[in-house]
């Protein structure tokens, strides 16, 4: 039956019948339907292929540009808007993440004695705005993707406020986010595919784009498949030198996710339970790219192994969490 849902879809969008058209609808289509497994193979893969890790690192910056494109073509623009009706939501979500999420995971690593780098870097991670790729994540598990990319625009532009006082006061570790520099980063990866996107709406028009939606869809998967290749680079070497340190560091890095994503869902669940739910996942997903490259030269050289690490969960939450996004929906939507 999904075989032939994808094969309905891919004849809607390539109606004059060109086969190689077809063929590439109907696989990037069927990448999409399969994009909880294909992520996993991502962030495994750069792992287990070091040369392939290794090749696509340089592509990091233009995948996301990409992404961002993608993602933003795919938006619906009524819902978009209905959610900015209500800035007073969008507010809530983005203060839980950014202000009361570092102060739910302080509270959480200081009475258990943890090695201070991952202590550390569960803190940090918890200050971090959410990933870029987050709307895409919300649509493959059945969230509202609008308010997702809403949500993380908002944090994007938060971020080098709130987080440099908040790893300083917890942690005392200096993040030295430069303002404008990450403006001018944001420029790149949101403002230069807004401007893209708007373009590429103008010139195919929202009724010949609207087929392709699936396909769009499958064309991201891919992009963040390539993405988790790339900032896995060096990363098999560095489990090597200290595999029982990784263990501990990858169960903290998926208790951070997965707790963060709880406890933003349980605390906004008064929002009704799937925009709580596109919350917590928001705040369990963060994106740590970005401390990659603003960590100073006295902080502990294993954060960066620590924030690497966090791509596991990451990557793995749509696969993890789909069930349970179905069973909640489910129940959500019986009477009484």
């Amino acid at each position: 039956m999904a075989w032939e849902n994808i094969e309905r879809v891919a004849n809607r969008s390539n109606p004059h019948g060109n086969p190689l058209a077809g063929l590439a609808s109907r696989f990037l289509a069927g990448s999409a339907v399969r994009g909880s497994a294909l992520l996993g193979f991502g962030v495994f893969g750069g792992v287990l292929i070091p040369p392939l890790a290794h090749a696509m690192n340089w592509f990091i910056t233009p995948n996301v540009i990409g992404l961002m494109t993608l993602v933003l073509l795919r938006v619906d623009i009524p819902a978009a808007l209905a959610h900015l009706r209500r800035p007073g939501r969008l507010a809530v979500i983005v203060a839980f993440q950014m202000v009361a999420c570092p102060l739910i995971a302080w509270a959480a690593v200081t009475p258990l004695r943890l090695d201070p780098g991952i202590s550390a870097g569960v803190v940090i991670f918890a200050t971090g705005c959410a990933a870029t790729s987050g709307m895409a994540f919300a649509r493959l598990v059945g969230l509202d993707p609008e308010l997702t990319l809403l949500a993380t625009l908002a944090g994007l532009l938060v971020v080098p406020l709130s987080a440099p006082p908040l790893a300083a006061a917890l942690i005392g570790v200096d993040l030295a986010i430069s303002v404008p520099g990450f403006m001018a980063r944001l420029a790149l990866v949101v403002g230069l595919p807004l401007a893209l996107s708007v373009v590429a709406r103008q010139a195919i028009g929202a009724a010949r784009l609207a087929p392709h939606g699936p396909a769009i869809d499958g064309a991201v998967v891919w992009l963040v498949v390539l993405y988790g290749f790339g900032v896995m680079d060096g990363l098999a070497e560095r489990i090597a030198v200290d595999p029982a340190w990784v263990a501990q560091a990858t169960a903290a890095a998926f208790a951070a996710d997965f707790g963060l994503n709880a406890a933003t869902t349980l605390a906004l669940g008064r929002m009704g339970w799937r925009n709580a739910a596109a919350a917590g996942l928001m705040s369990g997903n963060r994106n740590m790219a970005l401390y990659l490259a603003v960590l100073p030269g006295a902080a502990d050289p294993r954060l960066a192994l620590f924030f690497a690490l966090c791509q596991f969960p990451l990557f793995l939450s749509p696969f993890l969490l789909r069930p349970v996004y179905r069973l909640a929906g489910r129940l959500a939507a019986r009477p009484g």
